[in-house]
């Protein structure tokens, strides 16, 4: 998922002066920006989506539907309540460690840039995306085996095989992230529409996985409904056959350490670019400091005596309303609200995000009931709300970090971003563990459930204070600086040389016209000759 604006077509001449190289960057802005302020709403979703699938390809597309909409969206809704019921009546641990194992299965989103690396610079049999995807899908088809078919598997080995799975959905998001990132060079205009794709097929996705994951569990159980998982992954195993890939014949694989060093110094020069840490580090707080007390509140909506007494369709169809006020968020944000700076999209967010979390201490403390208002409804608004406005928060944060992509390596470093992410994310998982343990909050006892919504909900204006942080441009704007953007001339032939990093190089007889039509055919991730800078192309 991440944009990077070089253009279409790439100067002719060899030795381009610093006036070249700037004419060149603001050519690879594309067309002028739309007026500050919403871009106005899609005419026609079915339109919009054959627009997509033309430009981007259908096997791309097809990708994007596998990974974000089945394997995350509907298999991360299965997952969400049949491992919530799995560690909560197989296991029977307690809200705490609950609350800590979910950040445990995450790790392997932590180390995404290292699944970004392999992608980037070590094909398989000649290829460099279709193996992983393969790859993703055979190891979740096992570990999801692992734990249905094992009456009583021991916690570690139940941990082992949930973080298992977890790596397959996060190696196939990685490769899809590095198609997107790469089909952003081509089409740095459709950046948006490409994450809101994502979003789309994510939440769709996750309203149909949460709306029947309730009953699964009813019917056949947390540990079948957790070896539904297969399918999924077995759908992901196809998008991989299927995918329209470059086959790279004879390639050097001696050299894959140097390309690995290359990378790698290329993402810390870019790390210590202000324009970079900086949003990167907000994007760290923001997400840390927004304390996840899930496992406390699931176990109080299913106890039977402090708590509501959810059943577990219930509990899947609250889950799946959360998906539906997450699809809204896209909606919103794609229609209205994309082209907005990222700071004021940021601030609102955060700041509602915040307020949204007082309805879980209505909810807790049953105020609602004294306004005539049952659980059951007014769980199910405080689902939507909350979800709807993490959406919007999120989006925002997924395009200001595929903007921060440097050429050559964009797939890696959005990786390496999102893992930021995802560390931010464990941090506030693993904090909200320990709160809970703190404030005593067990099996049965959740008398101090309502202080730690209250810390959760004043540790979220926290971020507010570092939003000086981010950029005030908005998605149409380039945030990298010039020299991150081009390379020189001993740069651009280090990068022939190592031309598999990318992609093969062009044709030199595909210019002009030729070009785009020749990556639409072909597939091909291009890398611009001599001192140009490298340009990626997705099969698109």
């Amino acid at each position: 998922m991440s944009p990077r604006p070089p253009a279409d077509d790439l100067p002719e001449d060899k030795g381009g002066s610093k006036e070249d190289a700037s004419v060149f960057i603001d050519d690879a802005r594309g067309p002028p920006p739309p007026a500050q302020g919403g871009a106005g709403w899609t005419p026609s979703p079915v339109a919009w989506f054959r627009m997509l699938v033309k430009e981007l390809h259908w096997s791309f597309v097809l990708g994007v539907v596998a990974t974000y909409g089945v394997s995350q969206g509907l298999g991360g809704g299965i997952t969400r309540v049949a491992s919530d019921y799995y560690w909560k009546d197989v296991q029977k641990v307690q809200p705490s460690a609950a609350q800590v194992y979910h950040g445990v299965t995450s790790i392997p989103w932590l180390i995404k840039p290292l699944w970004g690396l392999l992608t980037d610079v070590l094909p398989v049999a000649g290829y460099r995306r279709r193996p992983y995807f393969v790859l993703a899908g055979i190891m979740g088809v096992i570990a999801m085996l692992i734990v249905s078919l094992h009456s009583k598997l021991h916690v570690f080995f139940a941990l082992l095989a949930l973080m298992s799975g977890s790596a397959s959905v996060a190696i196939a998001d990685v490769t899809i992230d590095a198609c997107v990132a790469e089909n952003s060079l081509i089409h740095p205009h459709l950046a948006a529409d490409m994450i809101s794709l994502n979003g789309f097929c994510a939440s769709v996705g996750g309203l149909i996985g949460f709306s029947i994951s309730g009953f699964l569990v009813h019917a056949i159980g947390s540990q079948g409904a957790l070896g539904m998982l297969t399918i999924p992954s077995a759908l992901v195993i196809l998008a991989g056959m299927l995918l329209k890939d470059v086959h790279i014949p004879n390639f050097p694989y001696k050299q894959a350490h140097m390309k690995f060093v290359e990378a790698s110094g290329k993402m810390l020069t870019t790390l210590r670019c202000p324009e970079v840490w900086r949003p990167c580090f907000y994007m760290y707080m923001s997400l840390a400091l927004s304390v996840d007390i899930q496992e406390g509140m699931f176990y109080w909506y299913t106890d039977p005596t402090a708590g509501p007494s959810f059943s577990e369709g219930f509990i899947g169809f609250i889950f799946a309303i959360g998906s539906v006020g997450s699809l809204v968020g896209v909606i919103l944000y794609q229609n209205i609200l994309k082209d907005y700076s990222f700071r004021s999209l940021l601030f609102s967010s955060q700041l509602l995000l915040s307020l949204s979390g007082m309805l879980d201490l209505i909810l807790v403390l049953r105020l609602n009931l004294k306004f005539g208002i049952p659980d059951y409804y007014f769980a199910v608004i405080d689902e939507g709300v909350a979800k709807m406005i993490n959406r919007l928060k999120w989006m925002p944060l997924l395009v200001l970090s595929s903007k921060l992509c440097p050429p050559g390596i964009e797939g890696t470093f959005f990786a390496l971003l999102m893992s930021i992410d995802n560390i931010g994310l464990l941090s506030g998982s693993w904090a909200g563990g320990l709160l809970l343990h703190l404030l005593k909050i067990t099996r049965t006892e959740f008398k101090n459930l309502w202080a730690a919504i209250l810390i959760r909900n004043v540790l979220r204006l926290l971020p507010l204070a570092l939003l000086f942080l981010v950029p005030r441009s908005d998605p149409n704007s380039i945030l990298l600086p010039a020299d991150l953007l081009t390379e020189d001339d001993e740069a651009g032939a280090r990068q022939v040389a190592t031309v598999e990093l990318a992609s093969l190089t062009v044709d030199a007889n595909r210019t002009n016209g030729s070009l785009q039509e020749s990556k639409n055919q072909e597939h091909l991730d291009v890398e611009r000759e001599d001192d140009e800078a490298s340009l990626l192309a997705n099969r698109s």
